[in-house]
């Protein structure tokens, strides 16, 4: 199965962009575009260049890998929880595991 990475980069920021709470034409001007820098990515017109994506990333705060990540929704997000994880000392990181797998164990 072929995958359309075009259709998915141009879904991918619209859905980010949407999350983040913000216009096609303010995250354009945010990333030192003109106003139609965004649409004319979301519309096929064109692509990103490989330094464009990544400051595209930096501005959601996620990585690349997160970007193409299809099983995550909300990277922005995931990003932010591990970002605060990463502060915690082992026996807090070991209680908030402890906490999650309880957590999964109710949702079942």
């Amino acid at each position: 199965m072929k995958t359309d990475y075009t259709t998915f980069v141009r879904n991918r920021i619209t859905n980010l962009r949407i999350k983040k709470n913000v216009s096609e034409y303010q995250m354009s001007y945010d990333l030192g575009h003109n106003r139609t820098y965004i649409h004319g990515i979301v519309s096929g017109k064109s692509l990103p260049s490989l330094k464009e994506f990544i400051f595209i990333c930096e501005y959601f705060g996620i990585t690349p890998a997160n970007f193409f990540s299809n099983q995550d929704d909300n990277p922005m997000l995931t990003a932010q929880i591990l970002s605060s994880i990463q502060k915690l000392n082992d026996s807090d990181k070991i209680l908030l595991i402890e906490i999650m797998e309880r957590f999964s164990a109710s949702e079942k």
